[in-house]
């Protein structure tokens, strides 16, 4: 049995332990374009209350792409955007219908679980594009019950469309988004106890998103009443990378203009919109965890998670409201779970992520992990956290332009969109006791590496340049990092979840980039082809991307060194 295999087994084993006899329940609450680095969760104190305090927070957890249909997909199937094929939020490449093409209705997390025999419910948003013209076709599979939020009005909180039970879509207007939310998510979670059988249920406010309901793009996030007036003197934190006096280091980030005042004011007010739009997901908390705890029982066997589909930034290196960049504001999210066997009140820097969801989930729920998974288990016990090998990558990628919000930004002389229309890039986070690490390249073929231990706000691009990052030369990091993404950039299954073995076969002391750092192998990554692109494209069109993988090491006794193999990765 190989080292992965039996950490898997371990915690498959200490989470089957913590959940005695039954299946353990999982309630799984996503907030939409939550940010982590600008201290939102710290507005929370349900959150902090009822999760945090009772269990563990991930602050090295990262969304595998920016955007929400394809970081919501990669969740919901355990697979990277680029296996998946849905990599955007509107056709060809993304949406629902992109969604149903790739046959991923068949295929997902509560037809798995269903199988498994759990009860199965979700309410809120599912995926950008399932609308009123293709929530039923076909319906999306797996659920014993959902309550639907519905484009063209996802994003409107005081106007929203929804669809109960696969019914005809009716009009919410009058009524507060996240409050109807939060009345269907206890009604399912009365429907779960009263099963008698596990359940899983999905809450998925639009909080803190921005308003659709003046059209031509989002507008600050409309919060309930009752908190339209809280935090009236808070501003977005005013970090090294907020609104920074030098540009950035590469591609839009070089020419996007320093904000002037009204824009920096209109930012602030934003903020605090986004803030105030968060009490009500943070009552939602709160509201779950009280019907739990009139079923002791139930709740001693169920787990809580609270994340966000992607970051986001407001200000940081200049830029706009929005997302969709490689940045640590918009890629690092808020992820926090209890439940049995969860350390309470604990900090866990492990670095993991959304494609490690869907296999938590198994993990959780004892059954039999998928070979096709690209992510694995995130290391939820004492006893996976004291593992010796940790995974320490993370491989984030995008394609297309970014999406620009704040409408204070339509009309300006530096035009956002155009600026940032080819966002596509291949990022990579290496994240470990002794060194953390953000290696990108760019469409344009532009590189950045930050050294986030030493550089956590991302201004000081180490590419090229001399000197050492972590007590190692620069030159050889790099080629070691751009070797890693290469090996990451196309992977599949196997390939995804352990690519130094994929790049080392058989050689079991080659398993972390401090390994791959020892100088006999210089001569091997210094000629490995290069992450590249031939050109900017919309999707995921290999073709445009230079090299498909890395050369695979066998040996230095006269062993050849192999071409890597495609039918390996895509």
């Amino acid at each position: 049995m190989t080292l992965l295999k039996s950490i898997l087994a371990a915690g498959i084993f200490a989470l089957q332990m913590a959940a005695k006899a039954s299946k353990p329940n999982i309630i799984f609450i996503i907030s939409d374009d939550q940010d982590k680095l600008m201290d939102s969760t710290t507005y929370q104190p349900l959150l902090k209350k009822y999760i945090a305090d009772e269990g563990t927070t991930f602050n090295k957890h990262f969304c595998t792409v920016a955007l929400c249909c394809p970081s919501r997909v990669s969740l919901l199937t355990g697979k990277a955007a680029h296996n998946t094929n849905v990599t955007d939020v509107q056709g060809p490449y993304g949406g629902y219908p992109k969604f149903i093409k790739e046959g991923h209705n068949n295929n997902y997390l509560p037809v798995w679980l269903q199988r498994a025999g759990y009860k199965t419910y979700y309410t809120g948003k599912f995926m950008n594009q399932h609308g009123i013209r293709t929530y039923n076709k076909p319906f999306a599979k797996g659920w014993d019950r959902s309550d639907f939020l519905l484009d063209p009005s996802t994003y409107k909180y005081l106007e929203s469309i929804m669809t109960l039970d696969q019914q005809q879509y009716r009009s919410m207007s009058g009524t507060y988004s996240t409050d109807n939310i939060r009345d269907r998510a206890l009604e399912f979670l009365d429907n779960g106890i009263a099963s008698g059988k596990p359940f899983f249920l999905g809450v998925a406010p639009i909080g803190p998103h921005g308003d659709s309901s003046q059209g031509n793009g989002f507008a600050a996030p409309i919060p309930a009443d009752r908190h339209k007036d809280l935090f009236p003197d808070v501003q977005v934190p005013r970090r090294p990378n907020f609104n920074p006096d030098q540009a950035g280091d590469a591609y839009y980030f070089k020419t996007a203009p320093k904000l002037d005042d009204d824009q920096v004011s209109y930012l602030d007010d934003y903020y605090r919109r986004r803030l105030q739009a968060l009490q009500s997901v943070d009552e939602i908390i709160e509201a779950l965890v009280k019907r739990l705890e009139e079923h002791p029982d139930v709740l001693a066997n169920t787990y809580i998670i609270y994340t966000a589909d992607n970051g986001y930034h407001l200000g940081q290196h200049r830029l706009p409201p929005g997302k969709c960049s490689n940045m640590e504001e918009d890629i690092n999210v808020p992820f926090f779970i209890r439940g049995p066997g969860i350390a309470k009140g604990k900090q866990v820097n492990t670095p993991t992520s959304h494609t490690d969801l869907a296999p938590t989930f198994f993990n959780i729920a004892g059954i039999p992990l998928r070979e096709d998974f690209d992510g694995i288990p995130m290391p939820l016990t004492a006893a996976q956290q004291s593992q010796q090998y940790k995974m320490e990558h993370i491989n984030v990628e995008y394609w297309g332009h970014t999406y620009i919000e704040g409408t204070i930004f339509r009309d300006t002389d530096y035009d956002y969109s155009d600026a940032s229309r080819h966002n596509t890039y291949k990022t990579l986070r290496v994240v470990a006791d002794n060194y953390d690490f953000m290696y990108a390249v760019w469409c344009s073929n532009e590189h950045t590496l930050y050294d986030m231990k030493q550089d956590p706000y991302q201004l000081n691009n180490l590419y090229d340049s001399t000197g050492t990052a972590a007590g190692y030369q620069i030159k050889q990091l790099t080629a070691r990092l751009d070797t890693l993404l290469l090996t990451l950039k196309n992977c599949k299954g196997a390939v995804c979840r352990d690519p130094w073995g994929s790049v080392f076969p058989g050689q079991a002391k080659v398993r972390s980039l401090a390994d791959a750092m020892s100088n006999s192998y210089d001569q091997f990554f210094a000629s490995q082809p290069k992450v590249s692109f031939s050109a900017c494209q919309p999707g995921y069109l290999p073709n445009f991307e230079g090299a498909y993988g890395p050369k695979t090491f066998v040996g230095q006794n006269g062993q050849i060194v192999h071409e890597a193999r495609w039918e390996d990765y895509v």
